[in-house]
């Protein structure tokens, strides 16, 4: 039994030698922490930063919320791959698509992330083909390149 006493009498000793050396070590006056990191981080934070970005934006099917021209919407099947075809002759820098919708088929062109993007666009595309030429929003392609296109609104 005097075994057991003396076990934790020591015990508890050392438990309260152990919490005052803890307490004493914060009266030294040094309140202040210095993180050395590695550079390589800041550039891993900004690569998350773009990736969230551009999954805010993007939808469950892989594509983007963005914008495209729409040149036609006719019942005429025939009226809107002539159209689509002459778009892919003129502008072969910008997709061109025909959608349907019943009964509606609808030419569209381009993928733009940008409205302002879009509008140029329009202007450019409004030179060559007089008909109504409307910004509707649509799920985009998007091309990874060294732009960044979700610099968006």
């Amino acid at each position: 039994m005097k075994c057991l006493q003396f076990f934790l009498l020591f015990t508890f000793y050392f438990l309260l030698f152990q919490v005052s050396a803890q307490t004493d070590s914060t009266k030294s006056g040094r309140d202040s922490i210095i993180v050395n990191k590695d550079p390589r981080l800041d550039i891993l934070t900004q690569k998350q930063i773009v990736i969230n970005k551009r999954a805010q934006y993007q939808l469950s099917t892989g594509l983007y919320k963005g914008y495209r021209l729409q040149l036609l919407s006719s019942n005429d099947r025939n009226q809107a791959f002539k159209l689509k075809y002459a778009l892919m002759n003129k502008f072969p820098e910008y997709k061109s698509y025909v959608v349907y919708q019943a009964p509606y088929f609808k030419v569209r062109l381009g993928n733009f992330m940008k409205k302002e993007d879009a509008e140029k666009a329009r202007k450019q595309v409004a030179k060559n083909f007089s008909a109504g030429i409307y910004i509707v929003e649509d799920a985009v392609e998007f091309r990874h390149n060294n732009t960044d296109p979700l610099d968006v609104k």
